[in-house]
């Protein structure tokens, strides 16, 4: 008897990638081809919906959860967190392309701060101005 070593489920861009090519297939099809499944003993395989949604959520950079500031008060809170990956890269995610409206080619002026980065989109007055520089 030969055992298959089952795949680990997949999670974040690739997640996302398989979903939208499977576009398809029932969800409990989706969630299985991406690995959100397990056998039981008898050999049936049981769909994990729930591991799949959640996976499916945090790759989308969608908070759900929310908690009020230590001071009770109310205020702007982020709505998604980044972190710093392997490669020292910084990916912000499709979450805030989309929100913001940004296209492939959209520029961005960075600006380090003590702890902080801020990108400002560059509009046509600001890229001519770069050039001209350059």
């Amino acid at each position: 008897m030969s055992k298959t070593k089952k795949m680990e489920p997949l999670v974040g861009d690739e997640l996302i990638k398989k979903v939208k090519e499977q576009e398809t297939l029932s969800k409990e099809e989706k969630a299985k081809a991406c690995g959100y499944y397990t056998k039981t003993k008898n050999g049936v395989e049981r769909v994990n919906m729930m591991k799949f949604l959640n996976a499916l959520i945090d790759a989308e950079g969608i908070e759900l959860d929310s908690t009020p500031n230590a001071n009770g008060r109310g205020g702007r809170s982020a709505s998604f967190r980044i972190s710093v990956q392997s490669n020292g890269n910084l990916l912000i995610g499709s979450a805030y392309t989309k929100q913001m409206g940004l296209k492939p080619g959209d520029e961005f002026e960075i600006t380090l701060g003590r702890k902080h980065i801020r990108l400002k989109q560059l509009g046509e007055d600001e890229l001519a101005e770069v050039e001209a520089t350059a």
